[in-house]
């Protein structure tokens, strides 16, 4: 599995074209944990303590999984470098000095009609961008997209995504208990919800190399109306997401929280309001100025804290909220954090014994090779990109 360490151990071919920008503040060594939202770092950081997923990776998504993503988009699409989309790679090689990841991954640009990117793999990331999404945005702006894909990778998001995707699967066919069923889709429902907000994180990677808010806010703009951004207004933009959180009376409220259920991407308006928010918090221009945490001095904090932060994170999202159905609930949510500890333990017991038994399985039958995981008739083992030839989820 690659950790955010594995980034500093090759320096990359230099290239005149993407030096970074005088202006531009290199984070040196700087953590993911710096960025990192508090709901996607404390599940993130539960999911690292359950004994045997490293391994699960490395034998099963990483030997399978990785090799076929790779080898259809090397067959299928086309691989930045100095010679082949040279603009891109000089943007890509100037990100990654930001971040200070020395060891680029690999990057395809695809033909597709769809503007979209993604990150996928897990022993050796790379990122696939959409020929769309590069005729759409400005320099800055697809740089912005190429740091947001960075920032799943130094996250890990794909590799948590891919194993939960691949147990959930299991628990449908396995999990034999009264109310089973209801168990797994609460789960699925907390996986969305953490989905969106390692977007969130990804959003936050973005703005840190490009270090130019109005850039992120023209990626969520193009993303919602296309690319005549002569056309929009930023200001506008964010009345629109002012009225979505705000109009509208207790059934609005129903059916916005009914909208957002099951996306597993924030909306666009939500995502310029959310990075303002961050910005305004002061922790954008803490991390500017030196002051963030650094690769191999990550503190050992107990995940039942990182909890307590995502609860605290949630109060005080609530507390700011002018939407009338949280305004109704606002008294109600003292139970919150206990409930999330409570679904989060009940999460990483079942992909403890999911991981037990997978290498029980092994070591009674060596032969076999990495554990399988069963899945619906006729439906191959999902990918953190998606089965096969699909196209990578949008952003």
């Amino acid at each position: 599995m690659t950790t955010p360490d594995d980034f500093s151990k090759t320096e990359p071919k230099t290239d005149k074209k993407a030096g970074p920008k005088a202006d531009k503040k290199i984070l040196t060594q700087i953590s993911p944990r710096a960025f990192e939202h508090p709901l996607d770092r404390s599940a993130i950081q539960i999911l690292q303590k359950v004994p045997g997923l490293d391994w699960v990776a490395k034998k099963f998504i990483a030997t399978i999984g990785d090799k076929r993503m790779r080898l259809y988009f090397l067959a299928s699409a086309v691989r930045v470098n100095e010679n082949q989309f040279s603009r891109v790679h000089g943007l890509i090689l100037e990100a990654c000095r930001v971040l200070d990841i020395q060891r680029p991954p690999e990057v395809f640009v695809m033909q597709d009609f769809v503007v979209n990117a993604a990150a996928m793999g897990v022993d050796k990331p790379f990122i696939v961008l959409t020929s769309a999404l590069v005729e759409t945005m400005s320099p800055e702006e697809l740089q912005a997209v190429i740091a947001h894909e960075l920032g799943h990778i130094m996250c890990g998001h794909a590799l948590y995504t891919t194993l939960l995707i691949i147990i959930l699967k299991a628990w449908h066919f396995l999990l034999g208990i009264p109310g089973g069923s209801y168990a797994v889709w609460a789960v699925l429902l907390g996986l969305m919800e953490w989905s969106r907000k390692a977007e969130l994180s990804a959003d936050r990677a973005g703005l840190l190399v490009t270090q130019d808010l109005a850039v992120s806010h023209r990626v969520d703009m193009k993303l919602a109306g296309g690319k005549l951004t002569d056309e929009m207004s930023i200001a506008e933009f964010k009345k629109q997401a002012a009225e979505y959180e705000a109009a509208g009376d207790v059934l609005d409220s129903v059916l916005k929280f009914q909208l957002l259920l099951v996306q597993s991407h924030p909306l666009p308006v939500l995502r310029v309001v959310e990075l303002q928010k961050w910005v305004d918090s002061g922790k954008y221009q803490k991390i500017l100025d030196g002051d963030y945490e650094r690769r191999g001095d990550d503190p050992e904090k107990p995940w039942v804290e990182d909890v307590k932060d995502t609860a605290q994170d949630y109060r005080q999202a609530y507390d700011d909220s002018q939407d009338p159905l949280v305004a109704t609930l606002r008294d109600f949510t003292e139970g919150a954090a206990a409930t999330g500890v409570e679904v989060f333990s009940f999460l990483r017991r079942k992909l403890t014994e999911a991981s037990d038994a997978a290498r029980e399985k092994v070591a009674q039958d060596p032969a076999d090779g990495a554990p399988r995981v069963p899945g619906p008739p006729g439906e191959a083992p999902s990918t953190a990109g998606g089965a096969g030839a699909d196209p990578p989820e949008e952003e």
